[in-house]
């Protein structure tokens, strides 16, 4: 029989059922929810563990930066931040870093925080979705901490959780500082929200308020704006209740670059939104928190222009930029070393109290742990990053599928514009919210890219 000449059916090839495109795994949502849990944990019964935690929270950059692997081009503040790691490198072996583990630690904590910008423009699947997705997850988390952070002040004791251990061995004249007196005459914690520390939840108010405005700017649906301008006022009630001044400032900080933005592209419909809606839901969250805990609040918001901005900052933190400008840089012009000061010291330190130095602001650490050196490289690499990001902003949408990039890059860099006036005030680049500023920046970078190179492909003839 020839089967050449009369196939037999069960001969043809077998053909199976297409597969679909094998989906990347969402490596940065994947990352912010990871983050999310470790912040939980620290308020479940596993808080016993806290630098366990901490460590796993920071060690996972660390672990997508040695991982992770990708054809993505780098983003352009690669080089600056190269630096900065070549510095503290060489900063491990200054005679006055505290121990050889406290100094890993410290280069373990700088550069859990800026791997992002490595690790993130690796992935060549990140699209805006992804960035939606990002921005969505990080939103919903902190609205909900700040709703919970209004709540512990509106019916004191409901939601609250166990204070950190931290704070307690610090003593209970500081813990008792730490409350605020209710309209009622109730003495309570600032909201703590989805933390352990008392004015925890100022960092989800700044969220809920800045990424409430990113929705409110760009999406059409009722539910959203609804949900967007619920975000506004819960974020900002949460925000005047924290008394976390830096953070207050922060915000107003980043809501003005984020009008500054809409001026510069001449687009009046969100410039009339920002300006009628945002505020007015801004009011109302001061309104709603002036109604729960009275003179707390409008003091403590008064203090803020009862003299000139400059003296308010230099009695409260300008007195540590001068000092680190004038006394220590002058000193020590290469740092004093690593693991003087924050959670290295507390953990890894063990030299005794001699060793300590005490830093309250970003400048001071950069100064104390690598010098000039370390000082102009770190805000080489903030600066590169914030040009590309404002390049995004200004930029025309790629393409329709992305006709809301400018508009989130808007927002981002707002947030990064804020973070930068952060720094004078609190050390946030040794922070989780340091590691998320690099985060979104590096996520939207790897988002534009891929939205030029679906355009430039859509063009292509054939």
């Amino acid at each position: 029989m020839n089967t050449a000449a009369h196939p037999v059916p069960y001969a043809v090839p077998y053909r199976g059922a297409r597969r679909r495109p094998r989906q990347p795994f969402p490596w940065v949502p994947a990352f912010i929810v990871f983050q999310l849990a470790c912040q939980l944990m620290l308020i479940s019964g596993l808080a016993g563990v806290r630098v366990l935690v901490r460590m796993a929270a920071f060690g996972a950059s660390l672990a997508l930066l040695a991982l992770l692997r990708g054809r993505g081009s780098a983003h352009p503040a690669r080089g600056p931040a190269i630096f900065v790691f070549a510095i503290l490198g060489v900063c491990i072996f200054h005679p006055e870093t505290s121990s050889s583990a406290a100094g890993i630690a410290q280069v373990g904590l700088y550069g859990a925080v800026i791997a992002p910008l490595f690790w993130v423009p690796r992935l060549t699947a990140i699209d805006i979705r992804a960035l939606r997705q990002t921005v969505m997850v990080l939103w919903a988390f902190h609205t909900f901490s700040a709703a919970i952070g209004v709540v512990q002040v509106y019916r004191p004791g409901t939601l609250q959780p166990p204070l950190s251990t931290v704070v307690q061995s610090k003593g209970k004249g500081y813990v008792e500082s730490l409350k605020i007196t209710t309209a009622t005459g109730q003495r309570v914690f600032r909201p703590m929200g989805l933390t352990d520390v008392p004015g925890g939840a100022a960092v989800s108010g700044l969220y809920a308020v800045l990424l409430g405005v990113g929705f409110f700017l760009t999406r059409r649906t009722p539910l959203a704006l609804g949900a967007s301008l619920a975000s506004i006022v819960l974020g900002a009630a949460c925000l005047y209740l924290s008394q976390v001044r830096s953070l207050a400032v922060m915000t107003g900080i980043s809501l003005l670059a984020v009008g500054a933005v809409l001026v510069w592209r001449k687009d009046v419909k969100r410039l009339s939104m920002l300006g009628f809606g945002v505020i007015g839901m801004l009011l109302l969250g001061y309104v709603m928190a002036v109604n729960m805990a009275g003179a707390a609040v409008t003091n403590r918001m008064a203090s803020l222009v009862q003299a000139r901005p400059t003296q308010v900052y230099y009695d409260n933190r300008g007195r540590f930029l001068e000092d680190a400008l004038m006394k220590t840089l002058p000193a020590a012009p290469f740092g004093e070393g690593l693991g003087h000061w924050g959670m290295t010291a507390t953990y890894f330190g063990g030299s005794g109290p001699g060793k300590n130095i005490w830093v309250e602001i970003q400048w001071a650490g950069w100064i104390v742990d690598g010098g000039a050196p370390l000082l102009f490289t770190y805000l080489l690499a903030v600066g590169v990053c914030l040009i590309a990001t404002w390049r995004i902003a200004r930029a025309r949408p790629p393409g329709p599928e992305a006709h809301d990039l400018p508009f989130w890059a808007a927002i981002v860099m707002a947030y990064s514009v804020g973070a930068l006036a952060l720094t004078f005030s609190y050390p946030i680049f040794v922070s989780q919210s340091g590691m998320e500023f690099w985060l979104l920046n590096a996520t939207l970078f790897a988002a534009a890219r891929y939205a030029r190179q679906a355009a430039l492909a859509a063009e292509a003839p054939g």
